[in-house]
């Protein structure tokens, strides 16, 4: 083999259909998210959007457990947009209602979601962090503001592990029976410098092991190592050379698969990849025998694999 093989060992812990999962972070996080949804898992993805760094990730999850409520003073308004610097830009509108709309429609359902969740998926992706210098608050999202506004620093690892003690700590009381799997983004921050980029992501992975050693619900999935490692050629890697490809997303997927999931949930999992798969078929001709053929058997799958697996009857449409 010509590669450096990612020992990963077998969770003891197993995601199965019947749990919730939410992702919170970076872009492993999403990207995680999203396959797990594409085949029908109970997931709510990155509700704040995409988050890099773990003061971000931290307080959405703090946010979460509260009831609120974001109105206009939570809002800035720059270039025409309404924004918000607890949320990417996804959730930016040309009016403060329709931001706010998008916004506290998202967060009602993950606060919500996050009370019942089993598992809580979080990735850091950098220990770069800005402070916003009106009001000293760690922003997630400068939305191209001018550097004059913001205050840039790195975390420290003691910084990070004090302050998600503290949160775990929370989590453990409220939702004994949740588990916390952590990983550091793969992707390199590479406007930060080569050297910096590396110090940041040791920074992340050194507070995450101590972490580990601190909550034994918490876990770590090595995304990163096997971006690094196992999969060093630069045809694993995206256009920019700095985003894993399509195929390294897949590859990083079936690892966290074998990890995690028991042999029912391997074997429900491929079902619904085929039955995705077909869903998605694009036919040259719509209206012919065949395709309508094609369309019944669909339908009789769906009925099938409901019946075998009936905790998939709402999930499944």
């Amino acid at each position: 083999m010509f590669q450096t093989k990612v020992e990963i060992p077998v969770s003891k812990e197993k995601i199965s259909y019947e749990d919730k999962i939410m992702t919170l972070g970076s872009c492993f996080a999403q990207n995680i998210g999203l396959k797990l949804q594409e085949v029908w898992f109970n997931t709510n993805i990155n509700p704040f959007g995409v988050l890099y760094n773990p003061v971000s990730i931290q307080k959405s999850i703090e946010l979460l457990l509260e009831n609120k409520i974001f109105t206009e003073k939570d809002l800035i308004e720059n270039r025409g947009l309404w924004q918000s610097f607890l949320h990417s830009s996804l959730f930016s509108d040309v009016t403060a209602q329709k931001c706010l709309a998008k916004i506290n429609e998202r967060y009602q359902r993950a606060s919500h979601f996050l009370i019942h969740a089993d598992f809580l998926l979080i990735t850091y992706g950098t220990a770069w962090v800005f402070e916003e210098k009106k009001t000293g608050n760690v922003v997630s999202n400068c939305h191209k503001l001018p550097a004059k506004h913001f205050v840039r620093r790195r975390l420290t690892v003691e910084q990070i592990v004090n302050d998600y003690s503290e949160l775990i700590a929370k989590l453990q009381q409220l939702f004994p029976k949740m588990k916390l799997i952590f990983s550091v983004s793969p992707i390199r921050h590479w406007k930060d410098g080569a050297h910096e980029n590396n110090l940041s992501k040791s920074i992340l992975l050194l507070a995450i092991d101590e972490l580990q050693l601190i909550f034994p619900q918490v876990q770590y999935f090595p995304a990163y190592e096997i971006q690094m490692d196992e999969l060093r050629d630069y045809r694993f890697y995206a256009a920019d050379m700095l985003h894993p490809s399509d195929v390294a997303v897949d590859y990083i997927w079936k690892c966290f698969s074998d990890t995690y999931f028991d042999e029912v949930t391997q074997k429900i999992k491929k079902e619904l990849e085929q039955l995705q798969a077909d869903l998605s078929h694009r036919p040259l001709q719509p209206d012919s025998e065949e395709f309508l053929l094609f369309q019944k058997n669909i339908e009789r799958n769906k009925v099938r694999i409901i019946e075998e697996y009936p905790f998939l009857k709402d999930k499944i449409r």
